[in-house]
């Protein structure tokens, strides 16, 4: 989460969703720790990084380098975030829970081009954040210059190879990258879990202390606060917890378990203040050991050494390799690690994923439906119902519509005029043509060229209030053939930002808008220079100004019935109202028919939407963990709109009457939006008998002195549905050699009879249940035949499951 400054210059918003000491008593109260990150620079793909605009109108100032402006307002924003957390007890010293603060963010990226000023700027930073007196640790993210007061720490997908400045500071991971952002019109990443657990697992193996996921909870970038260029409202990032709360599994399944083999291993990990034993056990094969003495591995673990962890890497891509280590053998798979709490049994390996897998439905709210068709894991279940039958609308007024309007010789910056309190500017001018041009353009079989150096994000051109045409980019040239008539022509350009540039040095500098010459081209007596023309400025679309959106304004407009024949039309407003629909699930709003605007609801800001569709190709069936993971090796969503739903917070709801405007851009239907609820319908799970027992039975009275008999422990299945939703049926169930995976599962020859009933009734009606993989439950159907049971279930709401039973 993102907090602090307000629109004004010296202004601090910490009300509502920004209330930050909540956050972090709530943080508290939850017996977790808090690593604060102050900044105040963020990136976080949030609109301008973080900063308020006002900070670039500042005489002077120049960004995260040694500039007084700057270091002002930076100094006053962290000492209030700090003295907040001193008066409210919430440092660890205080019994608080935050351990660890952070200054600056991934500084060291751009610092070179900041020259002598960015070096003395790290200092002047980490000089000024230790005088704050925390009486905590600082941090310094992908700042291998930091001062030896500050911690340097690790951000990437990979931190095992990772180390500090210093050899008197801990080995920090403050950003696993465990998915990517994803961008209007581009492919969705993912990333492979097993990957994810890899590079956990080795950092961990390698001597790492200290791990935070980026991120564990997917989040929604609501209003207007997506970063940019181009970066859409969801912000779900592949993450364990996705956007709209629900469990990602196997991500978050996998990583659970992952963690708590590494938990196991923490008094191993705690004992050695060096480092680990190290041990070669092939060519790409290794051993890292944590114990309270010196382990000969090639025999078994002495009696007296009381405390020993082991994990086991393989860093080959593409070979099982089985290696000797303490008396043992141990197979390793390609690109994995397992993890040894007592350095002989194996209690968890990163390839091997037994935690169940959720397909998740978009639904309608409607409690019927018919056909699906699956997109990776979500399923989209279609029908002909629709949020509304009714729709009111208020057409947006093109150019120069209200007093505060004004005119300006030459091309002002975007930022400079609009302040950032809209996406919208503006920029009206007249061109005159003579009856000379119009027959020199005939005769030549030709247009006019209206010509912009440059502009980012989109641009849209209007001649005497049509639209002529439209170009998407960061700082693309634009180059349109327009229709001008003879006499005067209205000329009308709308810049529209979609999102401010988030990352890189000198962000001040970046600016929207336009640069370089505006010129109209192909006249008979020459190029018209617009560059330096009277042009008319109006910030913003009148129906913001007015607050169309908000249930307190409906008043303030003409708004008037939409005919259900009628074509639509771009730049209008549309609202209608709508019912909750029943339940506890979250819900999206599909906008899948719509085609560039923004949405309210409510008057909350669900956030800007955009059809734009991904490239055809790029992504594949199957995405193969193995090997080092970037952001578009396991894309999805291809051929398809980047984002069709959005994430509606069900407390943003009432029981009826809920106020839904949107504005369009683009000539989208609003016939067609639909209210969606999101939820696990269909689980599944394969676990093999010869898989690790339950990481449970580590901390089992009956075992905890007895861990020799842990090999005697069958594995077990667990599945879970949703909260508030039970299993409803188990549409497969098969211990013996079944095939195929999730929703293509096939039985082998050989299957236990019992299969079906024993998971039934194990598993039916209940949120969770758990089954042990074993003869002993199922009876052996095929002796000396290693055998997996494989399970898939529908998880459906308990109102619904109670009216059907």
């Amino acid at each position: 989460m993102y907090f602090g400054m307000g629109m004004n210059q010296s202004e601090y918003n910490f009300e509502g969703r920004y209330d930050i000491v909540k956050f972090a008593k709530l943080i508290g109260s939850q017996g977790l720790y808090l690593h604060l990150r102050i900044g105040p620079y963020v990136c976080a793909e949030w609109n301008f990084g973080g900063f308020p605009v006002w900070l670039r109108d500042i005489p002077g100032i120049v960004f995260r380098t040694k500039n007084k402006p700057f270091e002002d307002e930076m100094q006053k924003f962290v000492k209030k975030i700090v003295d907040m957390m001193k008066q409210e007890n919430l440092f660890s010293w205080q019994g608080g829970p935050i351990i660890l603060l952070q200054i600056e963010n991934e500084y060291g990226n751009i610092e070179g081009q900041y020259g002598q000023g960015g070096k003395e700027y790290v200092k002047w930073a980490a000089d000024m954040a230790l005088t704050l007196d925390a009486g905590i640790p600082w941090v310094m993210c992908r700042q291998s210059d930091a001062p030896e007061t500050i911690i340097d720490s690790c951000n990437a997908f990979y931190c095992d190879g990772f180390r500090p400045n210093s050899y008197r500071k801990p080995a920090l991971w403050t950003e696993d990258w465990n998915g990517w952002y994803a961008s209007w019109g581009g492919r969705v990443p993912h990333r492979p879990v097993e990957d994810n657990a890899f590079a956990v697992a080795r950092f961990f193996q390698r001597g790492g202390s200290f791990h935070n996921y980026y991120m564990f909870f997917g989040g929604t970038n609501f209003g207007r606060t997506a970063g940019g260029p181009l970066q859409t409202t969801s912000y779900d990032y592949d993450a364990p917890v996705d956007e709209y709360g629900l469990l990602a599994q196997p991500k978050w399944g996998h990583l659970k378990d992952l963690h708590a083999a590494i938990k196991l291993c923490e008094p191993a990990l705690v004992a050695v203040d060096d480092a680990p034993q190290y041990v070669k056990l092939g060519s790409m094969q290794e051993a890292h050991i944590y114990s309270s003495g010196f382990v000969d591995t090639r025999n078994s673990l002495p009696q007296n050494v009381s405390i020993c962890s082991a994990f086991l890497a393989n860093i080959d891509e593409r070979k099982t390799v089985t290696v000797q280590i303490f008396g043992g053998s141990y197979s390793l798979p390609p690109w994995s690690v397992s993890i040894l709490p007592d350095c002989k049994h194996v209690v968890f390996n990163t390839a091997k994923v037994a935690t169940q897998t959720s397909i998740k439905t978009v639904e309608s709210a409607s409690p019927s439906f018919s056909n699906t068709t699956g997109t990776g894991d979500i399923i989209l279940y279609d029908k002909d119902t629709y949020i509304s039958k009714t729709w009111m609308t208020f057409h947006e007024p093109i150019g120069a519509w209200g007093d505060n309007s004004f005119t300006y010789q030459g091309i002002l910056e975007h930022l400079n005029v609009t302040k950032d309190i809209s996406d919208y500017l503006w920029y009206s001018t007249r061109i005159n043509i003579t009856d000379e041009d119009i027959t020199f353009w005939e005769e030549k079989g030709i247009y006019p060229l209206l010509t912009i150096d440059k502009a980012r994000d989109v641009v849209r051109i209007f001649v005497n209030g049509h639209l002529s045409a439209s170009q998407v980019g960061k700082w693309v040239p634009v180059k349109e053939p327009i229709h001008l008539v003879q006499g005067s022509n209205d000329l009308v350009l709308l810049s529209e930002t979609v999102g401010l540039q988030n990352y890189g040095a000198f962000l001040e500098k970046d600016g929207a808008g336009f640069r370089g010459q505006i010129k109209v081209s192909g006249l008979k007596n020459g190029d018209i220079d617009l560059s330096d023309a009277l042009w008319t400025y109006q910030v913003g679309l009148k129906g913001e100004l007015a607050k169309l959106y908000t249930p307190e304004n409906q008043e303030s407009a003409d708004w008037i019935d939409v005919q259900p024949d009628s074509i639509p039309s771009s730049f209008t407003w549309y609202k209608t109202t709508f019912d909750a629909p029943e339940g506890d699930d979250p819900i999206a709003l599909d906008l899948g028919s719509m085609g560039k605007g923004q949405a309210w609801v409510n008057g909350h800001g669900i956030g800007r939407y955009w059809t734009l569709v991904a490239p055809k190709n790029g992504c594949r069936d199957y995405c193969d963990y193995r090997g080092a993971y970037h952001e578009n090796k396991c894309t999805t969503n291809c051929g398809l709109p980047t984002q069709s739903w959005y994430h509606v917070p069900r407390e943003w709801l009432q029981a009826s009457n809920n106020l839904l405007v949107i504005f369009e851009e683009t000539s989208g239907n609003p016939w067609k939006i639909s209210l969606r609820m999101h939820s696990t319908v269909t689980i599944c799970a394969r676990v093999w008998e010869t898989d690790y027992p339950p990481l449970s039975t580590w901390s089992h009275p009956d075992f905890v002195n007895r861990k020799n008999l842990i090999d005697e422990v069958a594995p077990e299945m667990h599945l879970r549905c949703d909260e508030g939703h039970v299993i409803s049926a188990i549409t497969f169930a098969s211990y013996g050699t079944p095939s195929g995976s999730c929703r293509k599962f096939s039985g082998g020859k050989c299957h236990a009879a019992s299969s079906l009933s024993v998971v039934t009734e194990a598993c039916q009606g209940r949120n969770n249940c758990t089954i042990t993989v074993s003869n002993r439950t199922f009876g052996d159907p095929c002796r000396r035949t290693t055998k997996a049971l494989a399970v898939e279930a529908t998880c459906t709401s308990i109102t619904a499951y109670q009216n059907v039973s």
